[in-house]
């Protein structure tokens, strides 16, 4: 299977916040954010596969800004790590100040999505080659992330999970 760099797959989308999604304080709705960002992830890890991909699960989400009505959002997601026919999304969203074009981080996510074929079925994914300093960074932790997620879930058993022993071991 080949390799793919995470610029390959990576994909920005803008959007203007309108009234229609905003709650009463008149900030951006958590599910329409979450939306975006599925959204976005999905065509990163379309874009890396080449296949029909499906979202497996969302392993993190971090509200950490409120995104009030008129400001411009970017939804960016890469693929941090493919495994066999999984693939984790890393989601940076970003908000533009409508009055002073100021532009801020604004919330961030991981996804997991899974490539299928045409009958549903898991089918492999090209490998990714990590070559920032960023990049390096959340591929290493994206497997720390899934055993996490596999011991959590009941599907690994903890002194398997070797990338979170070294952690807590010299």
């Amino acid at each position: 299977m080949s390799t793919k760099k995470p610029s390959e797959s990576r994909t920005v989308m803008t959007d203007m916040v309108l009234p229609s999604e905003t709650n009463p304080l008149n900030n951006l709705f958590g599910g329409e954010l979450l939306a975006r960002m599925d959204r976005a992830a999905s065509i990163a890890a379309r874009r890396h596969s080449r296949r029909i991909t499906v979202t497996a699960s969302v392993n993190h989400v971090a509200f950490n800004r409120s995104v009030p009505l008129g400001s411009v959002v970017t939804v960016e997601a890469s693929v941090s790590r493919a495994f066999k026919t999984s693939m984790e999304i890393y989601i940076d969203v970003w908000m533009e100040d409508r009055f002073t074009g100021e532009r801020a981080k604004a919330n961030e996510a991981i996804y997991t999505f899974v490539a299928v074929d045409e009958t549903g079925i898991p089918t492999e994914v090209p490998q990714l080659e990590p070559e920032t300093d960023l990049e390096k960074e959340r591929f290493a932790g994206a497997l720390r992330r899934k055993q996490l997620s596999l011991v959590l879930a009941g599907k690994m058993e903890p002194n398997k999970a070797t990338e979170l022993k070294a952690l807590f071991t010299s």
